[in-house]
């Protein structure tokens, strides 16, 4: 359990750099801004609002259910790996709803649109970091 717990924290805080890479590459190599096409960021918005919702059951479904199982027998190999696995589900998810705001940006679109992205992902996944199961 505590291995998995230090690689989770790993991944998380890999994954967090990532999204602060994300920003400064889209201001750094992003093209000049431009009008985008606003069916695309209609396009990613809802596609993010959806992500949020997916993070929300993926948590549900993997995480807290092994995570009851998990705080009574931690090392039960057949919740662990539910756990491990909600756990890197919802981190990519989250880094899904960061790449949206670079690709606004490589595709010219302003800092201020790509800018809720990146806090999205990075909020959500600062916010959902392992915690071990008898404190859940």
């Amino acid at each position: 359990m505590i291995k998995a717990l230090k690689t989770l924290r790993l991944v998380q805080l890999s994954m967090l750099a990532s999204i602060l890479l994300y920003w400064i590459a889209g201001e750094v190599v992003g093209p000049v801004q431009h009008p985008i096409d606003p069916g695309l960021s209609y396009l990613f918005t809802t596609l993010g609002v959806a992500i949020v919702g997916v993070i929300f059951v993926v948590r549900r479904t993997l995480v807290l259910r092994a995570a009851e199982s998990l705080a009574t027998r931690p090392e039960d190999g057949l919740s662990l790996h539910p756990w491990r696995t909600g756990y890197i589900a919802t981190y990519a998810l989250c880094e899904v709803l960061a790449l949206f705001g670079l690709v606004l940006r490589f595709r010219g679109g302003p800092m201020r649109q790509s800018v809720p992205y990146y806090l999205g992902g990075f909020v959500l996944l600062w916010f959902f970091r392992p915690k071990s199961p008898a404190r859940v």
